[in-house]
């Protein structure tokens, strides 16, 4: 598990990106999107479940941390068996952390492969990547 780590950078283009406003009414977007590309990805059911309350507790993260006229921005990389996931919010707070010792954070750690947070460049990110059979390192 990594807490920090280099922010993306523009170069790095996603497969699919999707921008909303920053209301906890859209997560459900985000899930019912991440479930449909595991689900392209062949990804077991078990496995998209997962993804699906991973992202929403990156969400859950995030949002507060927002400026008002900012957006909620996911994007996600596909590869062959691993799909990552980005959950950005542009915010003015440079210090914003996940709390790593929160129950959320936990959650996502334990569900997802891999799982960092990236305060940088005014977005508040967090990255999470699963690998089918390969579990999280939280709880």
């Amino acid at each position: 598990m990594s807490i920090t780590g280099p922010a993306p950078t523009q170069q790095d283009r996603a497969d699919v990106e999707l921008r909303l406003p920053v209301d906890s009414a859209y997560v459900s977007v985000l899930r019912t999107t991440t479930a449909g590309l595991a689900a392209r990805l062949d990804f077991p059911i078990d496995d998209i479940e997962d993804l699906r309350i991973a992202v929403g507790e990156a969400s859950a993260m995030v949002i507060p941390e927002a400026d008002e006229a900012g957006d909620l921005v996911c994007r996600y990389y596909m590869r062959p068996g691993e799909l990552t996931v980005r959950v950005s919010v542009t915010s003015s707070r440079a210090t914003a952390q996940p709390d790593v010792d929160s129950f959320g954070w936990q959650v996502l750690t334990t569900l997802a492969s891999s799982a960092r947070a990236d305060s940088r460049d005014g977005y508040f990110t967090i990255e999470l990547t699963l690998v089918p059979g390969q579990p999280g390192t939280g709880l």
